[in-house]
């Protein structure tokens, strides 16, 4: 069986969800003994040549194939622009090979030329599937200058892409149902969630002692919401009578976004992964306020580490969170973000230790990339 592996870029050459989806999508193919064209990009440096991140006999089932991506000057819609470039370079890479694929997954807009030419009968080819990470252009914007770039610039190719395809991949929860309104049938559409590694799932639950810790994780991006999760620590500050807490903040988070207040910490970016997995397990509730998402890998990852969560109603974040594994939040308005933090103090510690057992208990039963990729091998081969 043979693969094409179309991407945006692989973690942690390329850093995002998204890419980290494709590492392990390519990973764990690589595992079942299927061969993977893998064709990516490198913004790193790392020398993308040696694929030093997998393993020997991973990579002897990997084909690697760098295309670099366009670069021009930053003009409005220059990103879209270099990545139909980027599609068009990958084609000229790939055309010759395509009778040979047993599927063809896409990632994006990487393979906006591709689908394109199967659209106009100009190719003949395996079934092309496409992902678009979480459809955020179809989403609620966190200000206007964003909703201007989704409404007259992303929204219509990612919808012509995705009616083009043959498959339509989703993680899952509220994109499924953006990919429907766009106007993808049914059958069409292929759910995929993305997973952890079962090595990285904690033996067990922290045990609350103390105060409550609250995390946020993640860089800072205006979508991401942490003004909103900074009003309401004011808030919560100001306002809340039991203050038996402290908050987290683990990322690049600029200077100027940070809060001088006592109990409000900032360990800046951890690249290492044990240091970093061991101050996520020190913490107790996960903050997750997006404006938008896809499946959040820190969402996946906290709850891993035995973490109850509160997050917004976004992208697939409810096929995750519920009342049985933290606090799903209608929005990213302050006042809520607070409630549900007031929630969470009131509830009590064998309450909040109940929620972490189920979010560890359901990433173990669902959401491992070794059960993620027997499904998608039983459905593709």
């Amino acid at each position: 069986m043979r693969v094409a592996l179309i991407t945006d870029g692989i973690w942690p050459y390329v850093l995002g969800g998204m890419q980290k989806h494709s590492y392990y999508l390519c990973k764990y193919l690589a595992q079942k003994k299927i061969e993977v064209d893998l064709f990516h990009f490198n913004q790193s440096t790392y020398d993308i040549s040696k694929l030093e991140f997998f393993s020997e006999e991973e990579k002897k089932f990997i084909k690697s194939f760098i295309v670099d991506f366009p670069k021009s000057f930053p003009l409005p819609g220059h990103y879209l622009r270099n990545s139909r470039n980027y599609s068009k370079l990958i084609f000229e890479n790939i055309k010759d090979k395509l009778p040979s694929y047993d599927l063809i997954y896409t990632k994006g807009f990487s393979g906006w030329y591709l689908i394109d030419e199967k659209n106009k009968k100009n190719i003949r080819c395996a079934s092309i599937g496409v992902k678009f990470h979480g459809y955020e252009m179809f989403q609620k914007p966190p200000d206007f200058k964003i909703k201007l770039q989704h409404l007259f610039l992303l929204r219509k190719p990612v919808q012509s892409i995705s009616q083009k395809a043959d498959l339509v991949f989703s993680y899952g929860g509220k994109i499924t149902d953006i990919i429907k309104a766009i106007g993808v049938k049914e059958e069409n559409i292929v759910e995929f969630p993305s997973g952890v590694e079962e090595s990285t799932l904690a033996k067990s639950i922290k045990s609350v002692n103390g105060k409550i810790k609250f995390l946020f994780l993640g860089r800072y991006e205006r979508r991401k919401g942490i003004e909103e999760l900074n009003s309401a620590i004011k808030l919560f500050f100001n306002t809340s009578k039991n203050k038996n807490a402290e908050f987290h903040f683990i990322g690049p988070i600029p200077e100027t976004k940070r809060l001088l207040i006592d109990g409000v910490n900032y360990h800046g970016e951890i690249r290492d992964k044990i240091k970093l997995q061991n101050l996520i397990k020190q913490s107790d509730i996960l903050i997750c306020p997006s404006w938008s998402e896809g499946m959040p890998n820190v969402i996946l990852e906290a709850m891993a580490n035995g973490l109850a969560v509160i997050a917004t109603d976004v992208g697939a974040t409810n096929v995750l969170v519920s009342e049985a594994t933290g606090w799903l939040l209608k929005s990213s308005d302050p006042y809520e973000i607070q409630s549900a933090m007031d929630n969470a103090l009131a509830c009590g510690e064998n309450e909040i230790e109940k929620k972490k057992q189920n979010g560890l208990n359901l990433i173990s039963k669902n959401f491992t990339w070794e059960k993620l990729i027997e499904k998608f091998y039983q459905r593709f081969f």
